[in-house]
């Protein structure tokens, strides 16, 4: 696939960055990132195809395979087919939207008991997964950073879009409203906005545009102000 960017964030993280139009019309571009853990397994988040570069660098040692929210389930089938042996893990809302059902999930967030352990929490925490020793969150579309310059850095289109500008930035009051406005469950928002918040982390590994190579608890305190500051 002659348009991905793979590239190791820092070690033991990589990316896997490529275009992708939301409805065909939007360059938001995709990004799957893969992390290894301490005991030499990888976990994967799965948003772009498993093409044959990014097979060559996850080598055989994938034990999780996660697909990130419940739109980020296209190609949680084909890695599920190469690595049969791994887990796969999404939260409980993708079961009901994945295309191919027979696919058996190992894990889902909203489904199982909280306090389930799947066995990478000593690595990675939460759905907006925490990696704490690269000091690294990674996310789906909590935040964005858009254009996505990486994304489309090998590809002829050029990843832009007329009203980018701040409605694709990770901060400002767009960013606030818009993620106010997702929210179904506000109380839970607030909670897992601040959980987030105290997580220990510099860098913002997104799935929609380049990533947030410093200041990235702040740019998320930033997005989410508007959660944080509810008492």
């Amino acid at each position: 696939m002659a348009d991905i960017v793979i590239r190791e964030v820092t070690d033991n993280v990589w990316t896997f960055s490529r275009p992708f139009a939301l409805f065909g019309w939007i360059h938001v571009g995709g990004r799957s990132t893969a992390v290894r853990l301490s005991d030499g397994g990888v976990f994967v988040v799965a948003s772009t195809p498993l093409s044959p570069e990014t097979k060559t660098k996850l080598d055989d040692s994938v034990q999780y395979i996660v697909g990130i929210n419940a739109v980020h389930n296209i190609y949680l089938s084909e890695f599920k087919k190469a690595y049969p042996d791994a887990k796969l893990l999404a939260p409980a809302a993708a079961l009901a939207r994945v295309d191919d059902k027979s696919l058996v999930f190992d894990g889902a967030w909203g489904r199982d008991p909280p306090d389930t352990k799947y066995g990478f929490e000593d690595d990675n925490k939460d759905v907006a997964f925490f990696h704490a020793k690269s000091s690294t969150l990674i996310e789906a579309d909590l935040v964005v950073n858009l254009p996505g310059k990486e994304q489309y850095s090998k590809s002829s289109m050029a990843g832009q879009f007329p009203f980018y500008g701040p409605f694709g930035k990770p901060y400002g009051w767009i960013q606030q409203k818009f993620a106010a406005a997702q929210v179904a469950d506000k109380d839970a928002m607030r909670r897992d906005a601040k959980t987030v918040a105290g997580f220990n982390f510099t860098r913002i590994i997104p799935c929609h545009g380049d990533v947030i190579e410093k200041d990235g608890n702040v740019v998320w305190k930033e997005a989410y102000k508007l959660h944080l500051e509810e008492s």
